[in-house]
């Protein structure tokens, strides 16, 4: 069974050409587009992996991220934070609120990400 990958990013082509690349390496995704329509996503069928924006509407990648962890049932789901901040209180604010790596854009090598992607999985749900 594919594994279902979670991608919550408020860039329509951002979300278009990472759900291809990632559906072609066999990945199952779901997309939503602020904070609050990826809470309801994972309410729907939690994924394995959430890939997270931080600069979003409504509530945006943090806020997001918060609310994963304060639940029981979504607090392990892995979070790959994937965003345009990058200074190094953003990196240490993602990985204190929780998440599994943080991953900076604009993604130049999807083939790196694939490697990332891969590794989270790997080591969080045992392949």
């Amino acid at each position: 069974m594919a594994k279902h990958i979670l991608l919550v990013d408020d860039s329509r082509d951002f979300i278009v050409a990472t759900r291809a690349f990632l559906e072609e390496e066999g990945y199952e995704v779901t997309e939503a587009h602020d904070g609050v329509q990826g809470l309801e996503r994972v309410k729907e069928r939690q994924p394995d992996l959430i890939i997270l924006d931080v600069m979003m509407p409504r509530l945006n990648g943090w806020e997001t991220l918060r609310a994963l962890q304060n639940e029981e049932d979504t607090a392990r789901i892995p979070v790959l934070m994937l965003t345009a901040l990058k200074e190094p209180e953003d990196v240490k604010e993602g990985f204190d609120l929780g998440c599994t790596w943080f991953y900076t854009k604009p993604i130049t090598d999807y083939e790196d990400l694939l490697l990332v992607v891969r590794r989270i999985l790997d080591t969080t749900a045992g392949g």
